[in-house]
């Protein structure tokens, strides 16, 4: 049975940082894309960063480059996103996602095959 635990959400004010983390279980982690996405209320879930097979293989979307780092740990089964110099647009339920390597590349939510339970961002003005 795969999971994804995903912890270190909660309330910052505008400027400060958090550390995102989601434990995975239940598959060969090393083989797996991991990617994080966000979903503010009344949008669409929307991708935010992926990291490949290491962690100089990383992309994120233009909004959060430069203050968001996505990094994974192949020995703790662990992808972690830490977030700097937070906007209150960035509130959001933060998940993790994860995707076989052998499939393609598409930063869609549709192209993920397993998803964390969600944590909570909220970053206040």
């Amino acid at each position: 049975q795969v999971q994804l635990v995903e912890s270190g959400g909660g309330l910052v004010q505008a400027g400060g940082s958090l550390r995102l983390s989601c434990e995975v279980s239940g598959l060969t982690f090393s083989t797996y894309r991991m990617a994080w996405f966000r979903q503010a209320p009344g949008k669409e879930r929307e991708f935010v960063a992926r990291v490949g097979s290491s962690n100089s293989r990383t992309y994120y979307i233009d909004s959060v480059k430069g203050r968001f780092t996505i990094s994974r740990d192949n020995a703790k089964k662990t992808v972690y996103l830490q977030m700097n110099n937070l906007r209150p647009e960035d509130t959001a339920v933060y998940y993790c996602a994860t995707v076989a390597f052998t499939r393609p590349l598409i930063d869609s939510a549709d192209n993920y095959d397993y998803w964390g339970q969600g944590t909570q961002v909220t970053v206040s003005s």
